[in-house]
């Protein structure tokens, strides 16, 4: 069998506040305020879906706004993608140099989840890497843009690159390993991050886009035109994929991409409950696990699950990256 190097990723971190009793669903930055006033909590999960995700553990051994980390045995997590310089500062009264050391505090929780874990676990000898989520445009207007990025049509690539630097610039600066630029609705936005990392150039991102069926970017673009062109683009970009998409497109968008492009795979669709406008259905929700089979066919390597994932989801992801190691 071929020896790939698979990364197990985490799962949703806003779904698992609200699961532990967190109160976020109308916090315009989604989980920034927890961020804000009870860090520990953050820090929890982060731990927690850095063991589940890194390795298998009984379960009196199990004790998330930055959302990757990489490796107890080849895993990886993501930090709050809605927490943005602007968001901070327009709704939590903030000024600049507050937010930006908020993203640093942010950045230096997941970094002490890791710490703490490798830390106490004697098999654990690799570093764990951390991500920071660099989420869209649209998640910081509070209205669903983000599910159909229909905000690109108003805006151009430089001021979509104005906006995201702030927060690029601050998270590598707090000194994330990469960065996951995620849920990317729209080829505008693609382009505009693509252009926006060469202004850092030792550093190194995945590029996962949000999608509204097999075929099409949630604003309507070929996924696979979209992925082909951000990799001729960019030789920082380090994997492309899909994420917070319905589970049954991934197969399908991969198979889109597979053989027209050389880099690593990433996937985390959602759970399958949520609808094209960011509503809920759960008669929708899939069983992950069945399908990642079917995902590592397609050319899947990294593999986790988004909005509404728990934490037992990724264990059984885990199971079946396993068996293709």
């Amino acid at each position: 069998m071929e020896n790939r190097n698979f990364l197990v990723l985490d799962g949703g971190l806003g779904s698992a506040l609200i699961r532990a009793g967190f109160d976020i669903d109308e916090d315009p930055l989604w989980g920034g305020k927890v961020l804000i006033e009870n860090p520990d909590a953050v820090k929890t999960i982060h731990k927690r879906y850095v063991i589940l995700s890194g390795r298998k553990y009984e379960a009196n051994h199990i004790s998330g706004s930055l959302d990757c980390t990489l490796t107890l045995k080849q895993s990886a997590k993501k930090i709050i993608f809605t927490v943005t310089i602007e968001g901070l500062c327009q709704h939590y009264d903030l000024n600049q140099s507050e937010a930006v050391s908020l993203i640093y505090k942010a950045v230096k929780i997941a970094r002490d989840a890791c710490d703490e874990v490798s830390s106490t676990n004697v098999g654990c000898q690799e570093k764990l890497l951390v991500a920071g989520s660099v989420g869209p445009y649209g998640a910081c207007l509070h209205d669903r843009s983000e599910y159909t990025g229909d905000y690109v049509d108003s805006m151009t690539v430089q001021e979509l690159m104005d906006w995201h630097r702030p927060r690029i610039d601050a998270l590598l600066q707090a000194g994330v390993d990469m960065l996951a630029m995620e849920t990317i609705p729209a080829q505008k936005e693609a382009e505009a991050l693509v252009q926006l990392l060469k202004e850092f150039p030792s550093a190194k991102a995945w590029l996962t886009l949000s999608c509204r069926d097999g075929s099409h970017t949630c604003h309507g673009e070929m996924f696979s035109d979209v992925v082909q062109n951000v990799v001729r683009q960019s030789t920082q970009v380090v994997a492309v994929g899909v994420n917070c998409t319905f589970p049954l497109y991934v197969k399908p968008l991969l198979q889109s991409i597979k053989g027209k492009v050389d880099l690593p795979f990433v996937v985390y669709p959602n759970s399958g409950e949520m609808l094209k406008d960011g509503t809920m259905d759960s008669s929708r929700k899939v069983q992950l696990h069945s399908l990642v089979d079917g995902w590592i066919e397609a050319g899947a390597v990294w593999i986790g699950g988004c909005c509404l994932t728990k934490p037992e989801d990724i264990v059984k992801i885990r199971e079946v990256v396993d068996k293709h190691r």
